[in-house]
């Protein structure tokens, strides 16, 4: 079993409101592994699974996010829920669409 740790800033305008929480929890649910995030290294994590608690943490902008996964798929659902931070939730895209 794989265990992995990785941080990204939250760079999204309204940090991670209710939008970015959706879409951060849909893409932890797509993975087996356990996966856990924090907007500090010592905690409180949370299940990143759980919209409930990841609304609830109100992480801000300019936050650093930690990720923590274990499982056989944890590296990877790491680095994909990094790089959908990296790329502003996909916000961008959807908004273009929309204009």
């Amino acid at each position: 079993m794989s265990q992995t740790e990785a941080t990204v800033l939250l760079t999204h305008a309204v940090g991670l409101h209710a939008r970015p929480s959706v879409k951060l929890t849909k893409l932890a649910k797509a993975f087996q592994s356990t996966i856990a995030i924090s907007a500090s290294a010592d905690g409180p994590w949370i299940d990143a699974k759980s919209i409930v608690k990841v609304m609830g943490a109100k992480v801000p902008q300019g936050a650093t996010l930690h990720f923590r996964a274990s499982g056989e798929d944890a590296d990877d659902a790491v680095a994909a829920l990094i790089r959908l931070v990296e790329g502003d939730f996909d916000e961008a895209a959807t908004n273009a669409v929309g204009d």
